[in-house]
């Protein structure tokens, strides 16, 4: 947060550059007005000022930087999961506010720690990508973890990289899972990681073509047990009332006898988070769900 103005990305330390004023301004809409969304303050913000228009994305961009800059926080999301803006001193409990900003060293070092303590073990640049840090900064952090004896180095079959382990990391003697894994989450965030550890090769394809896509539009992973059994493709058809499944997808090597009650099971529990009643039987892909399961 400190150096937000060196350290943010482009666009956000642009905005901050060269129209300060539109960040004092948006930073007064929230002191005075907030909680606010960005739409909320861009509906009130002049359209222009000086040799620069001030629109959406001009606000949003400031309201970011100031959310890097820790000047503003999100108090909460609203219904279409934006950000709903307010001062830290609004949000957050006294004691958290009170506490003393840390050294970049020491900062460093606890978000390595963080980050080994989440992912239990994991090469260099998964510590450090996990929360983005800069890569001398991470690397001096792991080395003095190293040292201090709170990481330890150790080596992991089939891996090229150095692996560091977090020293309460403990292997359970089963893993007992079933469930539904989103694009952005920790465990397949980091492709290579994934691959190396699940012999898993995922990519989001909402970017691609349509004809080009593999999978589908926007495929969720099936983690069952210690593994990926299966990927669908899902859309939400809130007007039927109705999960709709576009295709569900076998992985190598996994038993659709097991697979596939479980993933209907798992698909009928998302249809009741999402407030649908029923599950469509599954459009595509080579895993058909059991008769009558949906």
């Amino acid at each position: 947060m400190a150096a937000a103005q060196t350290d943010s990305w482009g666009g956000m330390r642009r905005i901050a550059e060269e129209q300060p004023e539109l960040v004092k301004w948006v930073y007064d809409e929230v002191r005075v007005n907030g909680p606010l969304t960005a739409a909320e303050i861009e509906h009130d913000a002049p359209r222009e000022t000086g040799n620069w228009g001030w629109n959406w994305s001009s606000v949003k961009r400031a309201l970011e930087f100031l959310f890097w800059a820790g000047e503003v926080t999100a108090s909460s999301r609203n219904g279409s999961f934006a950000r709903v803006y307010d001062l830290p001193e609004r949000v957050l409990p006294a004691d958290v506010l009170a506490t003393p900003t840390p050294e970049p060293a020491k900062a460093h070092r606890s978000l390595v720690a963080v980050a080994a303590r989440s992912l239990g073990v994991a090469a260099e640049f998964e510590l450090r990508d996990y929360f983005r840090l800069p890569v001398a900064a991470a690397r001096t952090a792991i080395a003095e973890l190293v040292e201090a004896g709170e990481l330890l180095p150790v080596e992991v079959r089939g891996w090229r990289q150095q692996a560091y382990l977090h020293p309460e990391a403990k292997r359970p003697r089963r893993v007992h899972a079933q469930t539904l894994i989103s694009p952005f989450d920790p465990l397949i965030w980091e492709r290579a990681r994934t691959e190396r550890l699940f012999d898993f090769t995922y990519r989001i394809e909402i970017y691609v073509p349509a004809p080009q896509r593999v999978y589908g539009y926007y495929v969720l992973p099936f983690l069952q047990g210690d593994r990926f059994t299966a990927r669908v493709d899902l859309k939400a058809d809130r007007k039927a009332g109705v999960l709709r499944v576009p295709a569900a997808w076998l992985e190598p090597g996994a038993d659709p006898a097991t697979t596939a009650p479980a993933l209907a099971s798992e698909l009928r529990r998302l249809a009741g988070w999402l407030g649908l009643s029923a599950v469509a039987p599954p459009e595509g892909g080579d895993l058909r769900l059991p008769a009558g399961v949906p």
